[in-house]
């Protein structure tokens, strides 16, 4: 099968699983972990942040993130897109007692001066406190697009002006700097918090890194552990992360070409509406009135493709290391036909 679904379907190569057995391993929460400790540090001198801590998934870093920066009643400025808000089970709210002031826009992208109209007057005790402005790149449901690193920049300044914390989803970070060719040291000295996700693009099985600032990162270990994230023998997954790290983001270009080609099999095709291409991994379409997202799966399943329905007509596919050039000259003869 040409699995488009998603970036999080990959398996480990031969490589990554024989690397990842020969994990020097050791109980995690009393810091005894090698494997552990390095990707940790790895992460965090990478990013040139003060410190990182792993945990299973990117959902747990970024409600850690949420958590650490907020308290109770405050008030989360995000996209109506993001991740936080749309994909992590209401865990805002749920988990740190926090509500959100949403940002709607094409892309998922938005300006120092859409998060100034935002923020609430911390005279007024009629509104929740604005705490910490949250970023996700790339965005998801934004096909992949990628923030304009100068307008990050000035939304940090808008943040340090009135005392506000700022994290960065990045989830798919890594494809966004393969895109726009900066360093994770740029990104490091922007955010407090990032997360990024090792299972995705960059192929590892499990785990996701929450990479910041000392007193956050020592919030974090605490947060991780009430949400039930301290693993003992964690060291097997994380060399996964460690290989991942060290393997595979050179390829990433590859996802971003091979994402393209989708695109423009699928304008091609006499179904589809309207593309969506953010420039990086993710291609979301639309079809036409008369075709639904559930008949268009089912029409291209027997050509051994699979994707994902993200609405009554609209359809997600993502391309990763897992499918090779082959597989998507193969995919895009099929789509472009249809």
């Amino acid at each position: 099968m040409i699995d488009l679904r998603s970036d999080t379907v990959t398996r480990p190569s031969v490589a990554m699983l024989e690397f990842m057995m020969k994990a020097s391993v050791g109980d995690m929460v009393f810091g005894e972990d090698p494997a552990v400790n390095e990707l940790e540090m790895m992460a965090a001198d990478m990013f040139g942040m003060d410190g990182a801590i792993y945990c299973p998934s990117g959902t747990m870093t970024n409600q850690i993130a949420v958590k650490a920066h907020t308290r109770p009643g405050d008030e989360v400025i995000c996209s109506r897109m993001a991740h936080i808000y749309q994909f992590e089970g209401g865990g805002v709210a749920f988990n740190s007692g926090a509500s959100v002031a949403l940002i709607d826009s094409k892309d998922g992208t938005f300006t120092a001066e859409d998060v100034q109209q935002h923020i609430n007057n911390p005279e007024d005790w009629h509104k929740a406190y604005t705490r910490l402005v949250e970023v996700e790149n790339t965005v998801n449901r934004g096909a992949g697009s990628c923030w304009d690193f100068q307008e990050m920049k000035r939304i940090r300044e808008l943040c340090d002006s009135r005392h506000l914390g700022y994290h960065l989803d990045g989830a798919r970070l890594f494809n966004a700097m393969a895109a726009d060719g900066r360093k994770p040291a740029e990104y490091g000295a922007v955010f407090d918090t990032i997360s990024i996700c090792l299972s995705k693009g960059l192929g590892a099985p499990v785990g996701s890194l929450l990479i910041g600032k000392k007193e956050i990162i020592r919030q974090g270990m605490r947060i991780r552990k009430v949400f039930g994230g301290a693993m003992r023998q964690a060291g097997y997954i994380a060399a996964a992360g460690i290989y991942a790290l060290k393997n595979n983001v050179s390829r990433l270009p590859d996802d971003h070409r091979n994402a393209a080609a989708l695109a423009e099999a699928l304008r091609e095709s006499s179904l589809t509406e309207s593309v969506n291409y953010g420039g990086t991994n993710i291609v979301i379409f639309s079809l036409k009135p008369g075709m639904t997202a559930a008949e268009y799966l089912e029409k291209i399943k027997p050509h051994g493709i699979l994707a994902l329905k993200t609405g009554e007509r609209s359809i997600r596919m993502v391309t990763h290391l897992d499918v090779s050039d082959g597989q998507i000259k193969k995919a895009c003869e099929v789509l472009a036909t249809l």
